[in-house]
């Protein structure tokens, strides 16, 4: 089998795809790399990579894609950890800084804004430690692990899978295991296998990295209760609908 090169989430979140993809031989012919969503985003599109973990609002701008398992990072309600800031309620802000690790947060809090929020803000493109400017009318998206000790520091906080179900009724994907090309029907059916082992023992991994004391978080809460992993019709019909919404 040809060396497939792999491009994962570096977040909390994806702890448990790592754990299952690390499984003993199932790297035999693979290469992984983990990175920020919006690398995984890019490497996926030139083509440095064969099947990556990437924003479903980067799945339009590929020439060819195929989503390869039953799981994704995705949310039924409060994520926890895909958030806007804000000092002031919605129709005070005046500018919303954009997280450079992102994609489809990017897109949806603007998608939010526009469709249902009714805000038109000066949109920032923010980078590296740009949590430090939000206050005052200036508002902030921050996503992933650094959320965790953000908890209560503004007054107001939007949890953006949150926003979407309650103004859509369905659950949201953030991202989801995209491959750019043709791959054998083998690999495909060993990656959903070891993705799935991966979820299945979340519990297992929570624990581990728990008494690592690197996360400021209740990682089992976060697994069983904020991220949801099933690639489930429900979900594939909200991305169906965000990627509408997206091209409207």
């Amino acid at each position: 089998m040809q060396t497939i090169k792999i491009s994962a989430v570096s977040y909390l979140n994806t702890k448990p795809f790592i754990y299952g993809i690390e499984q003993d031989g199932f790297l035999q012919n693979c290469f992984l790399e983990l990175d920020i969503p919006s690398v995984c985003a890019a490497r996926l599109i030139s083509n440095e990579v064969d099947v990556g973990l990437v924003p479903v609002a980067v799945i339009p701008l590929l020439e060819k894609y195929e989503i390869l398992t039953d799981y994704c990072i995705g949310a039924d309600g409060p994520v926890g950890s895909v958030v806007l800031y804000s000092e002031v309620p919605l129709n005070k802000i005046e500018k919303i800084m954009l997280d450079y690790q992102s994609k489809t947060s990017v897109a949806l809090v603007q998608l939010l804004a526009k469709k249902f929020w009714g805000i038109a803000p000066e949109w920032i493109k923010a980078g590296p430690n740009y949590e430090q400017q939000i206050g005052g009318t200036i508002a902030g998206v921050v996503i992933g692990d650094r959320t965790f000790d953000m908890t209560n520091k503004f007054r107001n906080e939007y949890d953006l899978a949150q926003e979407w179900k309650k103004h859509t009724s369905l659950p949201f994907v953030f991202a989801c295991w995209v491959a750019n090309k043709n791959l054998p029907d083998e690999f495909k059916n060993s990656f959903n296998k070891a993705v799935k082992y991966g979820v299945d023992n979340r519990e297992t991994v929570a624990k581990k990295l728990q008494q690592e004391k690197k996360y400021n978080t209740d990682i089992t809460n976060y697994f069983n209760n904020c991220i949801s992993y099933q690639l489930d019709d429900a979900k594939r019909e909200a991305m169906n609908l965000f990627l509408k919404y997206l091209s409207d």
